[in-house]
């Protein structure tokens, strides 16, 4: 293979050469550690030398690694941050400081691979080179932490291969069942699986189907174990944010700051912290305000939990019409979520730019059978079109479902 001469043709090598979980689903993924393992060894095992935060979960993880990070930078550190997926830009999963890797970065490694003919012996997953790519920039960098978010699952996720100094978990919910199992304890024991011999860990939520699968993985390793819900809150989370399911993360990520224990880590640094997320960090994509007139948030949520969580903050905003622009994929059931959805809503059914999206007459169909009306559009933009031209100026337009569903308006 020849070496990339520029960033495009390096993306293009990544999308359309690999098989990539955000576009394909299942069939991209290598649900073991063997490959990055030996990936690792051939970079001169990078993430040895970094000090990281290790987070896994359900819903709720990206959003603790933002406040970690966007906290940690204002106490003066300098922080690398990996997280997945990405919304408009491949570069978002690999920050330092909250700026983008640069892109002469990602052909200097993508090429390295080349020239030491480590993408031919290894042939790794599209994950696999994010996961190396980063853990190899945070060391070029000399970053003082690394916040590492898990991609699917846990004990198998290519993230795992990292010793932290500290393990977080948010919360658990039916999601990717396919792969992590079809019951929240069997989805529990996979997540559980960043968790370390003699490193702390993090509970964000505790869950009485989930509690005891944590508390066993802990005291077999003489993990110390902590349930944030069982730590008082030093700061008024609700001040911060109207966000009922963010005050939760607020409060994950304060205490296991707590647990780190750096006294140069203050109340006004995480105050400030999480106050500024979006710019220290570029933090986007959830309960994120496009428009005033009509009223229009872009909401990640794509499971049962993430939407019930939506719904419940949704109650607390003042307008006259609802208007849903609603975009899944296709292999996930989505039956319960939709059900929780207000049939008095109208709805604009679309199909996510994506081979993965749910198509948009599928949707619209499993919808209607649940109450939920609306018509169907061939794009999530067009549909966001409909639904301001529809929409009055006290109106809110909602749209959600999918990460791949707002990455297409933010």
């Amino acid at each position: 293979m020849k070496p990339f001469t520029t960033y495009k043709q390096a993306m293009s090598f990544l999308f359309e050469q690999l098989p990539m979980f955000q576009r394909v689903g299942p069939k991209a993924l290598k649900f073991d550690l063997s490959n990055i393992t030996r990936l690792m060894d051939a970079l001169g095992n990078p993430q040895e030398s970094l000090t990281c935060i290790h987070v896994a979960g359900t819903n709720g993880k990206g959003s603790v690694c933002h406040y970690m990070a966007s906290i940690l930078q204002e106490a003066g550190y300098n922080v690398g941050l990996y997280t997945s997926p990405h919304y408009r830009d491949y570069r978002e999963r690999i920050r330092y400081n909250g700026q983008l890797i640069e892109k002469q970065y990602v052909v200097k490694f993508l090429n390295r691979l080349i020239s030491e003919d480590i993408l031919t012996r290894l042939s790794p997953s599209f994950f696999e080179i994010g996961v190396a790519m980063a853990f190899c920039y945070f060391e070029d960098i000399q970053v003082d932490f690394a916040v590492i978010e898990t991609g699917l699952g846990g004990r198998l996720d290519s993230t795992n291969i990292i010793t932290p100094i500290l393990s977080i978990i948010t919360t658990i919910d039916y999601d990717h069942q396919a792969t992590l199992g079809e019951t929240l304890p069997l989805i529990a024991q996979e997540k559980a699986g960043i968790i370390k011999s003699n490193i702390p860990v993090v509970i964000g939520h505790r869950q009485v189907e989930t509690e005891q699968v944590f508390k066993s993985k802990a005291q077999s390793l003489n993990a110390h174990i902590v349930f944030a819900e069982d730590v008082d809150p030093k700061i008024d989370f609700p001040s911060l944010s109207k966000i009922k399911y963010q005050q939760q993360n607020m409060h994950t990520a304060s205490i296991a700051l707590g647990i780190l224990d750096r006294p140069n880590v203050s109340l006004h640094h995480q105050k400030v912290g999480i106050q500024n997320v979006s710019i220290n960090t570029g933090y986007m994509g959830r309960w994120q305000t496009l428009s005033t007139r009509p009223h229009i948030i872009a909401d990640a949520a794509h499971n049962q939990q993430g939407l019930s969580q939506l719904l419940v903050n949704l109650s607390t905003v003042s307008y006259c019409h609802l208007h849903v622009v609603l975009g899944m994929v296709s292999d996930k059931p989505i039956t319960e979520a939709l059900s929780l959805l207000p049939n008095e809503a109208k709805y604009y059914f679309a199909k996510a730019n994506i081979p993965r999206g749910k198509s948009e007459k599928a949707l619209k169909q499993e919808a209607n059978t649940l109450g939920l009306e609306g018509k169907s559009y061939k794009s999530i933009r067009k549909a966001l079109a409909a639904a301001k031209l529809s929409a009055r100026e006290n109106d809110l337009i909602l749209v959600t479902g999918s990460i791949f569903t707002v990455a297409e308006v933010v």
